[in-house]
């Protein structure tokens, strides 16, 4: 790694581990509402800049989570992530950008000593990027699929750390927080993850419909041709912009939030396999079974009920 951009992230670590919440351990199944982790101790300065600062201290299972767009840091430890076909771990020497609101298989793999795993969950306001897409010259050269993770430059990881800092300076947030918001976008969108942004906000943001569609009525039975026609657009542009901005398919977007929903249920609000299964669109308990399992480890039941039994030792 870069040494400016090491130090520059040791910054942000530093800062981080300051205001973050410090948690001996996350139960199987605390993922089930769609969080990763809990929000940082300064939940009001955290709030003001649009962002969670979050610490463990010990490895998680794996679980579902749901990201809406963000710019997404991984300060000390590791964490798999799983979005589709790609499934890597990865730490500080990358970033993941989630453009539109996208469901993701993660968890903790390694902490580092009494830092734990420590990260920090900025959200990208759509305003923000779109006032500074305007304001740049943009290529006419197609858009082609970034990597799953971004890799730093010195310039993207000095202005994250700036961003970081004012935690500590809520006096400054202010004047100061419009200004470096608006440059860690920009040197986001000088990195190789642009494409990734760009096909979200492209044209009239044909991605961002397609997910809330798919999101809105899980339980209807979805073909390529058929979304592309209820979006008004051809079936190769909605694949390709879709790929483009999610790393995954259509297809496989859909059935990552089927199952995560119906995880949802069955944990929070104690429905049954098949009860969920079926609220979510799966016609064959064998074919829902096969994905959850090959999703989560475990039989829907046996996870459901484990879920539940850790909350309940939590409560």
């Amino acid at each position: 790694m870069d040494e400016q951009v090491a130090q520059a992230l040791d910054r942000a670590a530093a800062t981080a581990l300051v205001h973050a919440e410090r948690m001996p351990s996350v139960p199987r199944g605390a993922w089930a509402d769609g969080g990763l982790l809990p929000v940082s101790g300064a939940t009001g300065r955290a709030a003001a800049l649009q962002m969670r600062v979050s610490q463990v201290v010990a490895p998680t299972p794996i679980g579902y989570q749901r990201y809406v767009p963000s710019l997404s840091v991984v300060l000390v430890g590791r964490k798999r992530s799983v979005v589709g076909d790609d499934d890597q771990q990865w730490g500080r020497e990358h970033f993941l950008i989630t453009p539109v609101d996208l469901p993701v298989v993660a968890g903790v793999t390694a902490v580092e000593g009494d830092r734990g795993f420590l990260s920090v969950v900025w959200r990208l306001d759509p305003v923000v990027v779109g006032e500074v897409v305007a304001s740049m010259s943009r290529s006419t050269a197609p858009l082609v699929e970034p990597p799953r993770l971004g890799t730093w430059t010195a310039p993207l990881a000095d202005a994250f750390a700036r961003l970081v800092g004012l935690l500590s300076a809520p006096e400054d947030v202010p004047v100061l927080f419009p200004l470096v918001s608006r440059e860690v976008v920009l040197r986001l969108l000088q990195t190789e993850q642009a494409p990734r942004i760009l096909a979200a906000l492209d044209g009239d943001s044909v991605v961002a419909r397609a997910t809330a569609l798919l999101n809105g009525r899980l339980d209807e039975a979805w073909s390529m041709e058929r979304l592309a026609a209820v979006l008004t657009t051809s079936a190769s542009t909605l694949f390709t912009r879709f790929k483009q901005a999610t790393g995954m398919s259509p297809a496989q977007y859909l059935k990552r939030a089927r199952l995560g929903e119906a995880r949802r249920r069955m944990v929070v609000l104690g429905e049954t396999a098949a009860r969920a299964a079926t609220a979510v669109g799966y016609r064959s308990a064998s074919h829902f079974s096969r994905d959850y399992r090959e999703a989560y480890g475990l039989p829907p039941a046996e996870d459901a009920a484990g879920a539940r039994e850790a909350f309940a030792v939590a409560g």
